[in-house]
């Protein structure tokens, strides 16, 4: 099977099972897995924070973070389009009572900065106090610039804001721009790294940030369900995902390129510029008189290639996804519309 959903269903590196299997435990809720406490000092160490906690998912790591920075009837500034308001189900607000604004997200992904400080609430007791920027990259598979980066830190900074970065793939945006993954993440005073997507462990997310925060951030989620006990195995994973599958990106991102130029070839399809792993287009064959999307999705499930049917479609290439794979795919998708 070839699945275009997401990069979330990677399976685990053969590497990444026997380190599982042999990993050393203990209960991470007493800070006792060597393993855990391995993987959080190295992850803070590699992106220059003071501390880390590994978490389960990256919704929860967005969770933390902002209940972390903000307290009951605050406010965090956010894109339209950032996951942690979209698709992390209210989670900031239904438990933190923090009220997102959000904002417009521009063609590249990014915020105004002027939008940003025209939505800082002004010091009184009629509105939300407004406590933190939270930016997204890559969003929607776009990087945000580094300058764009320095300039949206400088702005948080002169209104007295933390800076949150949603990094569930910030790997991707480091790799496309060849550059470290510390290099972008030094704008932030929280990052949330996602492990489980295009770096292919199967569970787990890092929160970086100061010692204040994390030790903030532990009791939350230990309030929240999310504490582990001999979680050694899954760090142990997460590890390999940093150290072994960083650089591997680059193949994701050739693939996905690779993709959209073969999807360009044909009149069905419009296809927007690809910068990491992820092919947005607009199926047009309908229109032309072709076979509905959902019937040539069936089809091409049959055969073993999956993807999502929407509006807009998005394809999206990992490890489990091969320059064959992508060929095979298109072959597959030019037959069942034939």
């Amino acid at each position: 099977m070839f699945d275009f959903r997401s990069d979330t269903v990677t399976m685990p590196t053969q590497a990444m099972r026997q380190a599982m299997a042999s990993a050393e435990v203990g209960d991470d809720v007493y800070g006792d897995d060597p393993t855990v406490n391995e993987l959080q000092d190295f992850a803070a160490d590699m992106f220059g924070f003071d501390s880390a906690l590994f978490v389960c998912s990256g919704t929860q790591a967005n969770l933390l973070a902002l209940m972390a920075h903000c307290e009951r009837g605050d406010e965090y500034i956010c894109g339209q389009q950032a996951h942690n308001y979209m698709f992390e189900g209210g989670g900031a607000a239904v438990l933190g009572s923090i009220q997102p604004q959000p904002l417009t997200n521009q063609a590249d992904g990014s915020i105004l900065l002027s939008d940003i400080e025209q939505a800082i609430k002004p010091k009184d007791i009629h509105f939300a106090q407004t406590r933190l920027l939270s930016l997204e990259n890559t969003i929607g598979g776009k990087v945000l610039p580094q300058e764009y980066l320095a300039n949206a830190q400088q702005l948080a900074f002169n209104h007295n804001l933390k800076i949150h970065l949603d990094g569930a793939r910030v790997a991707n945006a480091a790799v496309a721009q060849g550059t470290s993954i510390a290099n972008i993440t030094q704008y932030f005073d929280s990052v949330s790294i996602c492990l489980s997507k295009g770096l292919c462990a199967p569970v787990g997310s890092i929160l970086l940030g100061d010692e204040r925060l994390i030790n903030k951030a532990t009791r939350w989620r230990k309030m929240l369900g999310g504490g582990m006990r001999q979680a050694g195995v899954l760090a142990a994973a997460g590890k390999l995902a940093l150290t072994e599958q960083v650089d591997r990106l680059a193949e994701d991102h050739a693939n996905a390129r690779l993709l959209a130029s073969l999807l360009a070839e044909m009149d069905e399809f419009n296809v927007e510029p690809v910068q990491t792993n992820m092919v947005y287009c607009d199926y047009l064959g309908e229109a032309q008189g072709n076979k509905p999307l959902k019937q040539l999705a069936a089809e091409l499930a049959k055969q073993g290639f999956v993807f999502s049917v929407a509006k807009k479609l998005r394809l999206v290439t990992h490890k489990d996804i091969s320059e064959q794979g992508v060929r095979q795919f298109v072959d597959a998708l030019k037959q069942a519309l034939c």
